[in-house]
């Protein structure tokens, strides 16, 4: 029972003490005076009276009534009801008032207009002061407030004879009960009768309309964010213009949170004066009226809801989670069938009659049954994970959360996170967790009901009729007794208020008032207490909890069938049968990512523990030790699965013995998991462990049961800790005082000794087996952030250093160790502190705790020490064996093996993927570093692979990337430090270091590699330190006699060129200082023996007569270099002594540069023009960058052009070139005079060529046409296309390649070649289209007027420079890329092919995308395209300087490639061989420098400019591939070993170095013995002679065949150099080392019953295929060779071999006339690749045969357009078949043939060819080998023609005629008339029958 009311108090108003214009409110008096014992005065009732504030009224406004609630210091609500009049204000108030009047208008309440209104009494200007009566009291019954005060009010002002003390004195002492559901009526003693009803449960909220009012006004999904936020603790603010709905709406939320109390500031109508309350940080619910919209405006984190405008804004900053799905939308759905019946039906054709809508309190009754319905299908199953920490003598409960989200599937869900953290779930726990008490609905509803509610989901109106249900329970709560009889309240009549009263409210009389109070508590103590007992019974735990949304757990669903691997698997290890158990582990692994299975393995460990304890072998501990570490690697640091709670007592029961008296435990080796560290676990373990026990202690001895099992899976015969619980506090009050005690103190102990073990058993997890490894400790989340200073210490001191010595004589270990203890004995105290403080243990007894923990701790520490002193000797047997790697002669280990784990990488090569095969990476192995690569060698992890030998190696010097990582090993999972290491070779080391392995050998390994890569100097490289036996700089004892050695010679030499160079010191800039050991000796001291200087007379120095006779030996080793040997065969002059005969030559070898003074990167002999004299070179080298001046380095053999090189020019040499007058001026510098002399050698170059040299006709284009243009007109170039998409072939033709980078201007000659050339580099076809895929138009597209010369240079050097009109060369200025772009570029391919970590989108496109993006394809395709054209110049007559950069990188790469297209030679082994070491290495690539060979070139990172220019070899030899003698392989071996420093060939910058160092000439007798090649081609060479593995078999060359490829991006591929890798033996390029290991043949095996198979399985990502699969020429020299040493012959080579067979298979074609087709195979018959374009093509996934069937055409027929694609292809179908001649040929005869431009006319064998509809010509009448087709199909007319110049003399013009295609027009000139006739009727009627 309690009373309707505490409190009656009468406000009014009274003036403000500082005088300001309002008022302020006054208590004038308050009932009962003194305050109640149980229920003091609420202070401050004056401001929420008027919450807006106490102002004075212009009129009388009716009465208001609201209810504000008042929170007091014990979390109690108090209930103010008040009503609000308006009396006529005393002159005192007035007075007060009228200071202020316009404030006073200003701040009126706007229910007030602040004009008088004509219908208000009184006289004008009369103000109205208002008065409130308050009812304060602790219940919440509005409506009985509401009359109780309208009756006061009705009594004053209708003036009823009553007495108003009578009144107020008996509602205060008016009783009613609480609750149970009883009816009372009461009366004030006016002749009222008001009805009360109590609710039937006092614990269920009462809402009257509030909720449903609520949603009317903000809408479902308003509603739902305020809940929500409400629920996660966030601040909202409710505004409106009426109290009354602040009241409501507030009081509505509330009831939405049922069953949780909201335990934060809860204000529904907050006084204005208290506003600064919103900018609390803690969350709240308030109200404010909306006129203070303003003042809200500036709150950042709180979330307005705006009850009059429907709108709830949140800030940016605050997110508010939503209800975890599918809760959200089905909440949302049932929510708008209950507010909006109609919803359903509105869609319906025939619409049931409108049923009737439930009434208002009816509708807020189901929306409240829709949240009760969340909240029980949110914590369903909550009771199961309720603690039970105390039961006497109160029960202390604690909630397990993890355990609670993780059952439920919610774990990563916000929402309920932060609800289960919240205060209000905190005290639900509290006060619905006692398991013994009275239940309301909801506890009904989560035990039973739960199951319903599942299986309604799906049928909304199975789910309407339960919340209508629950609505019904609801409401008979609220409404207990319907049938009600009405109150009778009187009410003052209509416009009450306006009527002028009579007086104010009365004085009342305290005394009277007081003395009614007092009779009624006399009355009161006298009675007995009518209290209705409430009915306890024990809490229904409901049925156990499930997921929220059965979420199917993807690839780690556990079928039945994993769990049974697990279990075997443990089974095994126990049973001792260690293979078996290995051979299950993988999939035991992957199994143990689910729940079940670690669920299951916890199990079946807990079966094979007795007494606590289970010592294993350590094969067994090491099993198991790794399970348990793999299940622990995905527990989050809350364990909501409680797979860590179910191992931690087996940790501490596993262990092996490692001596006599030495024990290690599991817990040692399971450690580093972040699970261990959380402090929220180790609470819930030892809640849920001492529930245990406690629920053991009232158990009977027969009912126990194995507590280390926990709370996770009762039996359903027992009964649960809460069910004890429940029964023991029925029984609480019937037990003696003693018994009580007694049971307290078992309790408490009971806790106090699970506090001890659990103190020890957090010492054994959190202290490292080596306290040197407290940084993990430090990483850990809990420990962490104890004590910065004590980490910071630490963590500097392990930072400071790299490698982490463990001396102990500096004490550092101690200090360290004794801070980890620190920092473990400050983390078990405050768990101690909590857990005991939270279950009640005495003081006394944590005071013992406090004293105990750090000796436990300490005494661990010592026990540790023994172990890992032990633990270190431990045999480690499980590990594999070493794989030594095979080595090179002369390669020595520097490191030995370092234990590690290879790990995949982003390439598919070693784990399957699409090539196929088993994962063989992660490998475990080792880690070697050589003199010269860096080798891992390992096995697979994963047993099921089988014993495969996993290698990746490289060069160190091919080491582009080292980067330290962290990783986790792949079977322990355990971080480690690791390395990734990048090649590039394109191999990628992604290595973990075993634990073995410390960190010191870590870095010295890193050092170690670091010193091998950047070597000091040149001669610490591997090419040197191979195989010397003797000292580099000793010349050999064998040679004494012999007079001064090569090596003597070549010392001299460099000698002389310092010297030489140091005289010229002023005059010239030079590029590069001399080398660091010569630089401190000042050149001017000692005496030339030869000087190269420019006093020299012009004529003086020819090749012998100025040579010392001590070097004319030096001369003749010069001659044997390359270059001369290839000058002499390109004819281009001679080092003769004869000077007659040299000047007869355009050319001649000029050995000006001998001494390398001039240009120290250009070779010692130069081809310059034979007018130029020695001196004049000196100064027209200083125009050229890096004085590289232009020299001529190859010459056509059939036009005679020549092709120059040189540096780009300096940019003062340009000026004083290509200025428009060259007379020089008066004061020119010396500049301009170089500038003179440049011009001058440009133009003897253009003289020299023979086309300019006179005008005499001796040597111009036409006089040699007969000798070397006659003989071989060159045969159409062959395209080669693949079948796969014809119209990409045809799109490519429309769309001429317009890169960039052919940017290029036409150099203001107009009409003139350069025009041509520099449109042409542009890409625009001014001069007919060009051919399909960037390749260039026919040879024929040049005009007569051309340039003589044409210089490439770079647009930045020649800008704005304008050549003279009269002068015989042209400018073309191009973009081109730079070194440090191939750098960019190369970097980027590099992490494209060669990813480090898996990619994000799996797949090709994802490949090509990071190809694109490295844009190496596109300097691919501008190079390949720049060649082309060059080569397209020179064939046409005109001679090119290329003349770009600094003269050794991209000009190097263009020029070889030109000379590649131009020249067959150099597509041979021995031509390319020469091609590289004249342009490369004797012009002065800087190898050493762009390969960063040494520590000086660190910095500058590796630019594989000489790769890209083998790149595009391979693209052309693709397209190509009968062109070249060479095989792919070989490329790919150059690629590799010109970065592997194996050989010197591709050492050091220039001759001038080699020379310097020794290297440039060999003794012939230095080498004794078979010892290491030191050149690369010697390597090639002797490799030869043993396999044909450089050798090309398709090799049919064409003499006369320049290549012009295709170089647009589509036609390129990427080389497979970039992406194949061998895991089986590494890279193949190191042939001794590919050839070392082979399988073992089937013969070695031992004998068995069965029949031996040959067969072996070939596995794509592991093997290599070419060696697994050779080709079938290869394997037959294979079995050839192996039968000849079978039958004891000595081998042959296998060259013979196959030369024989060549030469039988050409005999065997001849007599036959046609070729057979068997003869495709064979080299000797070339014709078949022009017609069929039959290639191999080494793709990515195997070779594939790939024919195009491109029909050779004449010179000019190319494509241009689709149509005539499509046309051609048809035709062309049929040059497949080999079909009878009769067939074929309709007529045929010989006609004469006007050839493509500038050529002559030649008489032909023609064909007119019905079938094939095509004109076809041959050499002669026997000739088999078609030289060109014209398709029919194209030909528009055939006319009478005309003779042009050349054409046979004798024969009538009427004989002539052409023919006009769609591209060209054919002459065509028959014997005589009547045939001519005949030839144009066939070809016309073959064209009608078309």
């Amino acid at each position: 029972m309690a009373r309707l009311a505490d409190y009656f108090v009468l406000v009014a108003f009274g003036p403000h003490p500082r005088g300001s214009g309002e008022g302020q409110g006054q208590i004038l008096q308050r009932f009962p005076e003194k305050d109640w014992e149980d229920n003091p005065f609420p202070q401050g009732i004056e401001l929420f009276c008027q919450p807006s504030g106490w102002q004075l009224c212009p009129e009388r406004n009716p009465p208001t009534f609201f209810v504000a609630v008042l929170t007091d210091i014990n979390s109690e609500r108090h209930y103010c009801a008040c009503l609000t009049f308006w009396e006529p204000a005393e002159p005192t108030q007035e007075a007060v008032c009228s200071e202020d009047a316009a404030g006073r208008e200003e701040e009126a309440d706007e229910g007030g207009s602040g004009r008088l209104s004509p219908g208000t009494s009184g006289p004008p200007g009369q103000l109205f002061a208002p008065k409130t009566l308050v009812l304060v009291s602790r219940l919440d019954h509005v409506e009985v407030f509401r009359n109780s005060l309208g009756l006061i009010y009705t009594i004053h002002v209708e003036g009823l004879n009553v007495g108003l003390e009578t009144v107020v004195g008996n509602l205060l002492t008016c009783i009613i009960p609480l609750a149970g559901g009883s009816q009372r009526t009461i009366s004030l003693g006016a002749g009222d009768r008001q009805v009360i009803q109590t609710p039937l449960t006092d614990s269920l909220p009462i809402s009257r309309c509030s909720v449903a009012l609520l949603f009317r006004q903000l809408g479902i999904t308003n509603v739902l964010s305020l809940f929500c936020a409400a629920l996660t603790e966030h601040k909202v603010l409710f505004l409106s213009r009426s109290y009354q709905r602040l009241s409501d709406a507030c009081r509505g939320l509330l009831a939405l949170l049922f069953p949780l109390r909201y335990s934060f500031t809860y204000v529904p109508i907050l006084p204005a004066q208290l506003l600064e309350v919103l900018s609390t940080p803690t969350p709240f619910i308030i109200g404010v009226n909306a006129a203070f919209q303003a003042e809200t405006q500036e709150l950042l984190d709180v979330i307005v809801a705006d009850l009059d405008g429907g709108t709830v804004t949140v800030p940016e900053c605050v997110h508010v989670p939503p209800l975890p799905e599918p809760l959200q939308s089905q909440t949302h759905s049932v929510l708008s069938m209950v507010l909006d019946p109609e919803l359903e039906l509105a869609d319906l054709a025939f619409p049931p009659p409108t049923t009737s809508s439930s009434s208002l309190k009816m509708q807020d009754k189901e929306l409240r049954a829709v949240f009760l319905r969340l909240f029980a299908q949110l914590l369903q199953g909550y009771r199961w994970c309720l603690h039970m920490v105390r039961i006497h003598p109160e029960p202390v409960i604690r909630f397990h959360k993890a355990a609670f989200l993780g059952q439920r599937g919610l774990v990563e869900d916000d929402f309920l996170m932060k609800v289960l953290e919240g205060m209000a779930f905190a005290g639900f726990v509290s006060e619905r967790g006692v398991p013994y008490r009275p239940t309301d609905l909801f506890d009904e509803l989560v035990a039973h009901e739960v199951a319903r509610m599942r299986a309604d989901e799906s049928h909304p109106q199975r789910v309407l009729r339960h919340v209508k249900e629950l609505a019904e329970q609801l409401y008979k709560n609220e409404n207990p007794y319907p049938a009600v009889a009405m109150h009778k309240v009187q009410r003052p009549g209509e416009a009450s208020h306006l009527r002028r009263a009579p007086r104010p409210f009365p004085r009342l009389d305290e005394g009277m008032v007081q003395w009614i109070v007092d009779q009624a508590t006399a009355k009161m103590q006298g009675a007995p207490p009518a209290v209705k007992a409430e009915r306890r019974t024990t809490v229904p735990s409901g049925p156990p909890m499930t997921a929220i949304l059965e979420r199917s757990s993807g690839l780690h669903g556990n079928s039945a069938r994993r769990l049974e691997v697990v279990r075997n698997c443990i089974s095994y290890v126990f049973e001792g049968k260690m293979l078996e158990a290995k051979k299950l582990l993988p999939a035991v692994l992957r199994a143990l990512k689910g729940r079940a299975a670690r669920r299951c393995l916890a199990q079946e460990l807990h079966l094979h523990v007795q007494q606590n304890r289970a010592v294993l072998d350590h094969q067994q501990f090491d099993f198991v030790v790794r399970m348990m570490n793999c299940c622990l690697q995905d527990c989050t640091s809350l364990d909501e699965h409680g797979i860590a709670a179910a191992l931690l007592p087996l940790v501490t029961a596993f262990c092996r013995k490692l001596s006599p008296g030495v024990t290690q435990f599991a817990y040692s080796c399971v450690q580093e998991h972040v699970v261990w560290s959380t402090p929220q676990f180790w609470e819930a373990m030892f809640y849920g462990d001492v529930q245990t026990h406690i629920r053991a202690l009232y158990l009977e001895p027969a009912e126990d049961r194995d507590p280390s099992q926990g709370w996770e899976e009762p039996a359903e015969e027992e009964r649960s800790a809460l069910d004890v619980a429940s029964e023991q506090r029925r029984l609480w009050p019937m037990l003696s005082r003693e018994k009580q005690q007694e049971l307290v103190q078992k309790e408490e102990s009971t806790v106090f000794s699970q506090a001890i073990h659990y103190a020890n058993r957090m010492s054994y997890l959190l202290l490292p087996l080596d306290s040197s490894k407290s940084r993990l400790l430090r990483e850990r989340a809990g420990l962490g952030d104890l004590e910065s200073a004590s980490n910071s210490l630490v963590t500097s001191s392990m930072a400071g250093s790299v490698a982490e010595s463990y001396d102990t004589e500096s004490g550092f270990e101690d200090a360290e160790t004794c801070d980890v203890a620190g920092a473990v004995v400050r983390f078990i105290n405050r768990f101690v502190d909590k857990v005991c403080t939270e279950s009640g243990v005495t003081s006394d007894h944590l005071k013992g705790l406090h004293v105990m923990v750090p000796d436990i701790v300490q005494m661990h520490i010592e026990t540790l020490e023994a172990v890992h002193r032990e633990s270190k000797r431990l045999p480690p047997i499980q590990k594999p064996k070493l794989l030594r790697p095979h080595l090179l002669p002369g390669e020595e280990c520097v490191l030995d093996g370092l234990r590690v784990y290879l790990l995949p990488d982003g390439r598919e090569e070693g784990s399957g993927g699409s090539g196929g095969g088993p994962a063989v990476l992660p490998a475990e192995g080792a880690v070697f570093l050589t003199t010269y690569r860096v080798i891992f060698t390992g096995m697979p992890t994963d047993p099921l692979v089988g014993e495969q030998v996993v290698v990746r190696s490289f060069p160190v010097a091919a080491l582009t990337k080292e980067k330290r990582i962290s990783v986790l090993t792949p079977v322990e999972q355990i971080p480690q430090d690791g390395l990734h290491l990048r090649s590039c070779t394109f191999q990628l080391l992604k290595m973990a270091f075993d634990e073995e392995v410390g960190s010191e050998k870590a870095e010295l390994f890193r050092k170690q590699l670091h010193k091998l890569r950047y070597p000091l100097d040149i001669r610490s490289t591997f090419a040197f330190t191979l195989g010397s036996g003797h000292t580099p700089g000793r010349p050999p004892r064998t040679t004494k006699d012999k007079g001064p050695s090569l090596r003597t010679l070549s010392r001299n030499l460099v000698k002389n060129a310092k010297k030489t160079m140091g005289r010229q010191h002023v005059t010239r800039k030079k590029y590069s200082p001399p080398s660091c050991e010569h630089r401190g000796q000042p050149p001017e001291d000692q005496e030339d023996e030869i000087s190269v200087s420019e006093e020299l007379e012009p004529g003086t120095l020819t090749p012998t007569s100025a040579l010392k006779p001590s070097d004319r030996m030096t001369m003749s080793s010069l001659v044997e270099r390359a270059c001369c040997r290839d000058y002499q065969r390109l004819g281009l002059g001679t080092l003769s002594s004869s000077l007659s005969r040299a000047k007869s030559e355009p050319f001649r070898i000029s050995p000006v540069n001998r001494m390398y003074a001039i240009c120290r990167s250009y070779p010692g002999l130069l081809i310059v023009p034979q007018s130029v004299q020695d001196n004049a070179l000196q100064r027209v080298s200083r125009c050229y960058r890096q004085n590289r001046f232009p020299v001529v380095c190859w010459r056509s053999g059939r036009s005679k052009a020549v092709l120059l090189r040189s540096g780009g020019l300096h940019g003062k040499g340009v000026v004083g070139l290509f200025k428009a007058q060259n007379a020089p001026s008066p004061g020119q510098s010396q500049t301009d005079s170089s500038s003179l002399e440049q011009e001058k050698y440009l133009q003897a170059v253009v003289s020299s060529m023979p086309r300019y040299a006179d005008t005499s006709g001796r040597n111009t284009l036409s006089g040699f046409s007969s000798v070397h243009m006659g003989s071989h007109v060159p045969s159409p170039r062959a395209r080669v296309t693949t079948l796969s998409n014809p119209m990409a072939a045809s799109a490519s033709r429309r769309t001429a390649p317009r890169g960039k980078w052919g940017s290029v201007r036409a150099s203001g000659r107009s009409g003139g070649l350069g025009g041509d050339v520099g449109s042409r580099l542009a890409g625009r076809d001014m001069l007919g289209p060009p051919q399909a895929n960037g390749a260039p138009p026919d040879p024929g597209f040049l005009r007569p007027q051309r340039a003589a010369l044409y210089i490439i240079g770079d647009k930045a050097q020649l800008k704005g420079m304008r050549p003279d009109p009269l002068q015989q060369w042209e400018l073309v200025s191009i973009e081109v890329f730079e070194a440090r772009q191939v750098k960019t570029s190369f970097k980027k391919l590099l992490k494209a092919c060669v990813p480090g970590c898996q990619a994000f989108e799996s797949g090709p496109t994802s490949f090509l995308r990071s190809l694109e993006d490295s844009e190496w394809l596109t300097q691919i395709h501008k190079l390949l395209h720049v060649s082309v054209l060059v080569v397209e110049l020179l064939d046409s007559g005109s001679s090119v300087l290329v003349s770009l950069e600094d003269g050794w990188d991209i000009t190097t790469q263009v020029v070889s490639l030109v000379q590649l297209l131009s020249d067959p030679f150099y597509r041979t082994l021995e031509g390319f061989r020469l091609l590289v070491e004249k342009e490369w290495l004797s012009f002065g690539h800087r190898f050493s420098h762009r390969g960063a060979h040494t520590l000086a070139g660190q910095s500058s990172g590796f630019t594989p400019v000489f790769l890209q220019f083998l790149d595009c070899v391979h693209q052309v030899h693709l397209q190509f591939p009968m062109e070249f003698e060479f095989s792919p392989f070989y490329l790919k071996f150059l690629g590799y070993h010109h970065v592997s420093r194996r050989f010197r060939t591709f050492l050091l910058d220039s001759d001038y170095e080699r020379i310097e160092q020794g290297l440039l000439y060999e003794e012939k007798g230095e080498r004794k013995g078979p010892q290491a090649c030191r050149s690369v081609w010697e390597y090639v060479d002797r490799l030869s002679k043993r396999t044909p593995v450089f050798y090309n078999y398709m090799y049919a060359p064409e003499d006369t065949e320049v290549l012009r490829p295709y170089s647009n991006v589509s036609n390129l591929k990427v080389w497979d150099f970039y992406t194949e890798e061998t895991l089986a033996q590494g890279p193949p390029y190191d042939w001794e080392l590919a050839q070392v290991s082979p399988e073992p043949p089937e013969e070695e095996r031992p004998d068995g019953g069965a029949p031996q198979s040959r067969r072996r399985v070939v596995w794509p990502c592991y093997d290599s295929r070419p060696r697994a699969q050779p080709d079938a020429i290869s394997r037959l020299l294979e079995e050839l060779q192996r039968l000849e040493t079978e039958l004891g012959r000595p081998p042959e080579r296998w060259k013979d071999h196959w030369d024989r067979v060549k030469a039988a298979q050409r005999l065997e074609g001849r007599p036959d006339g046609r070729g057979t087709p068997s003869s495709l195979l064979v080299s000797s018959v070339p014709h078949h690749r022009r017609s069929l374009g039959v290639y191999l093509q080494e793709g990515p996934v195997g070779s594939t045969l790939s024919l195009s069937l491109d029909s050779d055409q004449s010179s000019g027929s190319t494509t241009s357009g689709s149509r005539q694609a499509a046309r051609r292809s048809t035709s062309t179908l049929y040059s497949q078949f080999q079909t009878a001649e009769s067939e074929n040929r309709s007529y045929e005869g010989t006609l004469y043939k006007k050839g493509a431009f500038m050529k002559p006319w030649k008489a032909r064998w023609f064909v007119l060819d019905k079938t094939k509809h095509q004109l076809r010509y041959y050499d002669h009448r026997m000739d088999t080998e078609c030289k060109g087709v014209i398709d029919l199909a194209e030909v528009e007319a055939v006319v009478s023609g005309t003779p042009t110049m050349g054409a046979p003399k004798t024969v009538d013009e009427k004989a002539f005629f052409d023919v006009k295609t769609t591209r060209r027009v054919y002459n065509f000139c028959a014997q005589d008339v009547p045939s001519a006739q005949q030839w144009v009727d066939q070809i016309q009627s073959c064209l009608s029958d078309a």
